[in-house]
């Protein structure tokens, strides 16, 4: 199997891909080769169907258009906001120490009480 390099036709992403794969996905999205983020965009903007009868050629059409609209990469966008999402719980849980006094005494004074 050789391994090819892929650019989304979109966003610009580039992805190592088989050449079946790529074969596939462009069979899939009117002869363009897609990243599996905008595959999903266009894919739901399909089964959403703002217009009716949204078939995957204007879907996709209007996703190019939308990735044109922004200077940025939307998938650069997607991993900021994933990475903000994360580091935001990982600033939560840290918060939350089992071994804190205001929650080891608590858990501890209740289970001897029940006993």
């Amino acid at each position: 199997m050789e391994i090819e390099l892929a650019k989304c036709e979109c966003c610009g992403l580039k992805e190592d891909c088989t050449q079946d794969y790529i074969s596939q996905v462009k069979e899939n999205f009117d002869g363009k080769w897609l990243c599996g983020l905008c595959s999903e965009a266009v894919r739901d903007e399909v089964n959403r169907g703002k217009k009716q009868f949204l078939c995957m050629e204007e879907a996709v059409k209007a996703h190019m258009s939308f990735c044109r609209k922004y200077k940025s990469n939307p998938a650069t966008e997607v991993a900021d906001g994933m990475r903000q999402m994360l580091r935001r719980r990982s600033d939560l849980s840290s918060s939350y120490s089992p071994n804190s006094n205001k929650y080891s005494r608590s858990a501890s004074s209740s289970q001897v009480g029940d006993r």
